[in-house]
């Protein structure tokens, strides 16, 4: 049974428990990934196949693989078709995100503009282990090349004949990347930071993983790589709010869609009003009896958790302190809470709207932010593989007109020399 907890019995002590989110860490992560990074640093290749032979159990040859075209790649037509129309959707939904370059005239003679610019190198990472997601190939590989970033890799671990799942290559190819490393782990994420042998240093990093793949990300942030990360992307979760017009099937399946990402991973119902929280624990048993993930959703539900609100008000202050990566709302007038929510990854409304189509084909992304950060982070866009340039041309009017204000602030701060840069030129007479 899910664990249970009644809106009005929250303290704040109780609030941060509820937000809490799972640890699974055994020892001393961050000293473990730092390790992993150093020797990738110092090694490359050599060290990203030994650790691949460890975990993965194949040495990879070649460790940079060519993605071929999307025609030879072996994967079923029903498959091939599934992909091809999440790419058509993916495709519209981020062209529609490419911002326009801005140019305003804040005085006469002064014009200030801001154009968009690709992120030069950037590195994909995909995860595999025990549910490869190829669908994280489109997720990236279609904002990457909507922005026109101009060198694209992706990282995944190799299957079992040391390639690249034939899942991911077609999604590659799809999404116009022409490479991809055959590496997982903290390993993938330092050896694209660092470049290697083969592969080249990137400039930013995007993609979800593991805790290790987190950490290596939160640390190669921070070090002599000088290299960018998306957002903090770790274990998958999920809030449900629904009243009592909700099917709980529908939400028994929704709860265990991430429940069986990763025995990390953590699921929240919120229901509103009355409600058959018995109904809801059925369906979710029944469901579990033939899930073939089935274990790993049963650990995520043990640190799992129905909160039991009276009001869509006290729901909306649960969703906004949780801040979900995902939210579904299944309930009556959904659309009316949509602009209360203040932090949330995604949001899915209506009884219509699994958070699968989300995670594949709707045409949104599941690039999100986890673990609260919602807060302060967005899911993954276009703009996420832009970085934005200003500009600003003055003629001689311009600058007699703002001259004066920049001169007696590059004063007030004591700054003789920015002074001098406008008034040298104001003293300076028109050339005839």
């Amino acid at each position: 049974m899910l664990k249970t907890w009644k809106y009005e019995s929250l303290d704040e002590k109780s609030f941060s428990l509820l937000c809490a989110r799972p640890r699974m860490d055994s020892g001393d992560i961050t000293a473990i990934v730092q390790g992993i990074i150093d020797d990738v640093h110092v090694r490359g290749d050599r060290a990203v196949l030994d650790l691949t032979e460890k975990h993965d159990g194949v040495r990879p040859d070649p460790l940079l693989w060519p993605v071929r075209s999307k025609d030879v790649i072996p994967v079923d037509g029903d498959v091939r078709d599934a992909f091809s129309r999440a790419y058509e959707n993916l495709y519209l939904f981020h062209k529609a995100q490419f911002p326009q370059h801005i140019e305003v005239q804040t005085m006469p003679g002064i014009i200030c503009r801001r154009e968009s610019r690709p992120i030069e190198a950037v590195g994909l990472y995909i995860p595999g282990g025990t549910a490869p997601l190829p669908s994280t190939a489109l997720m990236l590989g279609v904002p990457a090349a909507l922005a026109g970033c101009p060198y694209k890799v992706i990282a995944t671990p190799p299957d079992k004949k040391g390639r690249p799942p034939v899942e991911i290559e077609f999604a590659a190819a799809l999404a116009g990347v022409s490479h991809i490393y055959l590496a997982g782990g903290a390993q993938a994420i330092a050896a694209m930071a660092y470049g290697t042998r083969s592969l080249r240093k990137v400039d930013k990093i995007f993609g979800p993983g593991n805790q290790f793949v987190t950490t290596a990300k939160m640390l190669l942030q921070n070090s002599d790589a000088m290299v960018a990360m998306d957002l903090p992307a770790g274990p998958s979760e999920v809030m449900v709010v629904a009243d009592n017009t909700a099917d709980p099937d529908f939400i028994a399946t929704d709860l265990l869609s991430q429940a069986e990402h990763g025995a990390d991973s953590q699921v929240v119902l919120v229901t509103v009003g009355p409600f058959d929280t018995d109904a809801v624990q059925g369906a979710i048993d029944r469901h579990l009896k033939d899930l073939p993930r089935a274990n790993i959703a049963r650990k995520a539900l043990g640190h799992s958790h129905i909160v039991v609100t009276k009001t869509a008000k006290q729901a909306i202050d649960v969703i906004n302190r949780y801040a979900p990566e995902h939210l579904i709302l299944n309930l009556d007038h959904a659309r009316d809470l949509v602009p209360e929510i203040m932090h949330a990854g995604s949001v899915f409304i209506g009884p219509w709207t699994p958070e699968s189509v989300g995670d594949y084909a709707s045409g949104t992304n599941h690039t999100l932010p986890t673990y609260g950060y919602a807060r302060m982070y967005s899911g993954v866009s276009v703009d996420s593989f832009l970085k934005h340039i200003t500009f600003q041309e003055l003629d001689r009017e311009g600058l007699q007109a703002i001259g004066p204000s920049v001169a007696r602030m590059a004063e007030v701060e004591k700054l003789e020399a920015h002074k001098r840069a406008v008034t040298v030129r104001l003293q300076k007479k028109p050339a005839h």
